[in-house]
């Protein structure tokens, strides 16, 4: 084996493979072990306690009498991809820099027109679907009270906006 893997281009001394061959493991190996065996079996038996985080399976754990420490959990579920199910939260759309310069507000926050095509607002929102977050920019014509614009996509990004404002030019 070590000379297939040095033809490979991975050097390995055979002492080094038969000391790992013959290594026994590791009391903290053994624990994490159980500890694993157990939160597995707990979440076979219990199919709701796939959506506990490592604080709430550790309670669990200890309350089924297997006495283990907080970062041991923590340590074990990262380490076997197990995580508890975390909140949607709803994406960050507005990301300020107070450093940057900020255009003025042309219409002195007064939305009103005498005519059609003589100002329009654009706004930009998003909405969680099946798929994960859609985002929407679209433009107003204030007049009418009417869109006559829009883009929706799957990322926010500086082109679905110019894409949205080109929509409201073409029409």
């Amino acid at each position: 084996m070590c000379r297939v893997l040095t033809e490979h281009g991975m050097a390995i001394a055979p002492s080094t493979y038969y000391e790992h061959r013959g290594r026994v493991a590791s009391a903290r190996m053994r624990a994490d072990a159980r500890v694993i065996d157990a939160i597995y079996t707990m979440r076979q038996q219990h199919p709701l306690t796939s959506v506990l985080g490592s604080r709430k399976t550790r309670i669990m754990l200890r309350s089924n009498g297997i006495d283990v420490a907080r970062c041991t959990v923590e340590r074990v579920m990262g380490e076997m991809g197990w995580r508890g199910a975390s909140k949607k939260k709803s994406p960050r759309t507005t990301v300020s820099n107070p450093d940057h310069h900020r255009p003025a507000d042309l219409v002195d926050r007064h939305f009103y027109a005498a005519a059609p095509n003589r100002l329009w607002v654009a706004d930009f929102t998003y909405c969680r679907t099946v798929g994960g977050w859609a985002y929407t920019a679209f433009v107003t014509d204030v007049f009418a009270r009417k869109i006559v614009g829009w883009k929706v996509a799957s990322e926010m990004t500086s082109e679905l906006v110019t894409t949205a404002i080109n929509n409201a030019i073409d029409n």
